[in-house]
């Protein structure tokens, strides 16, 4: 089916229109073949320049290259990793490139994890203490290079802006002129980090690196990357879960302008033309015909029945204190049920990979959070040695847990090794919304006990899939996901009598993996909701109800206060607009947050306002945690208003962004953000707003109507019901 023919280089849109790359964010990539559109500059080269560590490159002009070993998907983590490296190595901050890093876990493996990933907000906390030490130990090797060149002692220089000066006699050396010195000395095992009070570039509002090129069109992102010669593909894969190809019929497609190659594989197929427009038309002329299997015959209803029926027994213990027997004897009794659906990724930029197969060889353009074990499973894919396999990462256009996962680059290689040359494959949004590795279904049941407006014993159970047994088996013990319970365990509040369950549960036939907020976002919802209906069986106000059990949690407390204060908590409101509150500890902040919202008697919800004091520790960058809060809080407010993926015959009905909806920015609240700087260690921020804002809105739905919903999305019809009665 293939034809032999020469196929027109290209320029990507983004270049067609901005002449390339020249100027901006100065950002290098370990591109070999040389994409057209990209720089050269591998990241690994360190040969002539001051190479402390796999984060540093200094060269003898002095240019200080900084290698990123987190990806950048919109969360500003390279220029929050850049602040951390710069600030402690004194570099001129005005000047750095940045890198990113290679495939590669001995170097650059995340420490929360043991692997290459970014995720669950843990960039910056995961990564504040190496990159510090990275930073201090390279600029403790430069200013001893100088003192050694002066016959001085390293505590009379400073440095600052990329040079050593020598206090008494004001003698300066740039950083590349000490390159040669500095290599010749061996890295101190320990030196001494900055006094927080002393930091010049952490805790200011910088601006992002990023940010230019992404306003003016130059940033390239995974699916903008081009090669001479390259070639276009889309795919289809059986719509059924499971599902494999049966018979395919191309004659149409293969008379289609443009169409070049038709791969056919077990579970999918896919058109390989000279352009997208030519392969969309190729693959929409194919007739195919699926062998579904015995998965056509799951439905949301089986998913549900399955997931409630195990959600009523007993699960193994993640953590329990006192007698929670005893504790749930004691008082007054309320026992609720919470259950949260599947959620689709839909990031901004749809899934892609662009792959180059030769018979020594694999090269990968893509953007991705797990770029080793990228490399590793394309090489299973395409039967070469790991070594042999060379992926080059992009910033994302979003990634939300979803490139966590490897399998839209393993489902290119394995087009590609049908395709002479390097072949661009690219999703639709509906293949990537009805093949998405999905947030799993949860139902969490929790029963607590009053006496004297105190919770005496609280009981909660969690009851869903285990993403971490399949992503991470060694993070799996003892039956315990610790990912699923996570921000249950961990609870706020004084609760004397305290136990926590898990239950695992697979759904039947569905890929369930990551998705932004993680375990906290259905745990911070069950137990934020089920607060607020305690606050009101109590009789009292559900701030002060949360405030009373935080003694031992004051920066908890003290961003409850705030948030209390700033979004005018207690004072009178119109009928039909509530107030709701949330408060948490996820992610290693700490986040209170209050939803204003209107609620018609339809159901539909305005959300007027949205106020949120978060104390995240050292705040690296403020503008950076502010903004991460924003888009945190939308997101999940989307997902709280909209979001639910259904399945009938073994398929999923959603499938664009008609019935997979957003909100749109007419629908957007006026959002304050008040970032507390408690000058603790940083904490994650990336996630905080998504686990925020869906149960601080039912809690203010709850407020204007008295309707109590313990399912998302939202019921509108539930709340016109309750109005009629």
């Amino acid at each position: 089916m293939a034809v032999a023919e020469k196929i027109t280089d290209g320029l990507s849109r983004r270049a067609v229109l901005t002449g390339g790359l020249a100027g901006g964010f100065l950002l290098a990539f370990h591109l070999p073949v040389g994409a057209v559109n990209e720089p050269v500059q591998p990241p690994d080269q360190t040969d002539g320049k001051f190479a402390p560590n796999a984060f540093i490159r200094i060269d003898a002009s002095g240019k200080t290259t900084l290698v990123m070993p987190q990806v950048e998907m919109g969360q500003g983590i390279y220029t929050a990793v850049a602040m951390i490296l710069a600030e402690e190595l004194d570099a001129d901050f005005s000047s750095v490139v940045l890198e990113h890093a290679p495939a590669n876990e001995k170097l650059y493996a995340n420490p929360v994890f043991g692997i290459q990933a970014t995720g669950g907000s843990t960039s910056v906390r995961a990564f504040w203490k190496p990159l510090r030490t990275a930073g201090a130990t390279a600029r403790a090797m430069l200013v001893q290079a100088a003192a050694q060149q002066w016959q001085v002692e390293p505590a009379s220089c400073t440095t600052s802006n990329g040079e050593v000066t020598h206090a008494g006699s004001g003698v300066k050396l740039s950083y590349g002129a000490l390159v040669d010195a500095a290599n010749a000395l061996a890295p101190p095992k320990d030196v001494a980090l900055k006094d927080p009070r002393d930091f010049v570039l952490i805790g200011k509002p910088l601006k992002r690196f990023d940010t230019p090129d992404k306003v003016n069109g130059k940033t390239v992102y995974g699916i903008d990357a081009m090669l001479p010669g390259m070639k276009f593909a889309t795919l289809a894969a059986c719509p059924v879960f499971g599902g494999k190809v049966g018979k395919v019929d191309d004659s149409a497609a293969a008379k289609i302008p443009g169409v070049r190659t038709i791969v056919v594989l077990e579970d999918m197929v896919a058109v390989v033309g000279d352009h997208m427009w030519a392969a969309m038309k190729g693959l929409d002329a194919l007739v195919v015909s699926w062998d579904e299997g015995e998965n056509s015959r799951i439905s949301s209803k089986d998913i549900w029945d399955n997931l409630r029926a195990a959600s009523e027994k007993d699960g193994v213990v993640a953590k329990s204190e006192g007698d929670i027997a005893k504790g749930l004897s004691t008082g007054e009794r309320l026992d609720a049920s919470y259950e949260l659906p599947f959620l689709a990724h839909a990031t901004m930029e749809p899934l892609s990979a662009t792959v180059h197969v030769k018979p020594d060889a694999c090269e990968i353009w893509t953007g991705t959070q797990i770029m080793a074990r990228v490399q590793s499973e394309a090489a299973k894919a395409v039967g070469l040695p790991v070594e042999k396999v060379i992926v080059n990462n992009h910033l994302l256009g979003g990634g939300f847990g979803r490139k966590l996962e490897p399998d839209m680059v393993v489902a290119a290689v394995r087009i590609a090794k049908h395709v002479d040359g390097p072949v661009k494959v690219v999703w639709t949004r509906e293949e990537d919304i009805q093949h998405d590795v999905y947030r799993p279904v949860y139902r969490d049941t929790i029963a607590a006990t009053l006496s004297d407006g105190e919770i005496v014993g609280l009981k909660y159970r969690v009851c869903g899939s285990s993403i971490l047994a399949r992503w991470l088996p060694p993070a799996f013990q003892k039956g315990i996901d610790i990912d699923a319970v996570d921000s249950a365990v961990d609870m706020p509040y004084d609760i004397p009598n305290f136990h926590v369950e898990y239950v695992r549960a697979e759904p039947p036939a569905v890929p369930t993996g990551f998705w932004r907020g993680v375990g906290p976002n259905n745990n911070v919802f069950a137990i934020e909701c089920f607060m607020d209906e305690l606050a009101r069986k109590a009789g009292k106000d559900p701030v002060d109800f949360r405030r009373g059990m935080l003694t031992k949690n004051p920066r908890l407390k003290a961003a409850l206060d705030l948030v209390a204060e700033k979004s005018n908590w207690g004072q009178p409101l119109a009928a039909r607009v509530g107030r709701g509150v949330s408060a948490q500890p996820s992610f290693g902040s700490f986040i209170a947050t209050v939803v204003e919202a209107e609620v018609d008697e339809q159901g539909e919800v305005n959300l007027r306002r949205v106020t949120t004091a978060v104390d995240t520790g050292i705040a690296v960058n403020p503008d950076t945690i502010m903004a991460q809060v924003e888009g945190g809080l939308i997101f999940g407010l989307t997902a709280a208003l909209y979001g639910e993926i259904t399945i009938d015959k073994g398929r999923v009905l959603q499938s664009n962004f008609n019935d997979y909806r957003m909100l749109r920015i007419d629908q957007a609240p006026k959002i304050e953000v008040h970032v507390i700087n408690s000058g603790e260690a940083p904490g994650g921020i990336g996630e905080t707003g998504v686990t925020a804002g869906p149960p601080a809105l039912r809690n203010a739905i709850l407020a204007a109507t008295g309707v109590a919903l313990r399912r998302l999305p939202i019921d509108r019809a539930m709340i016109a019901a309750q109005k009629k009665s």
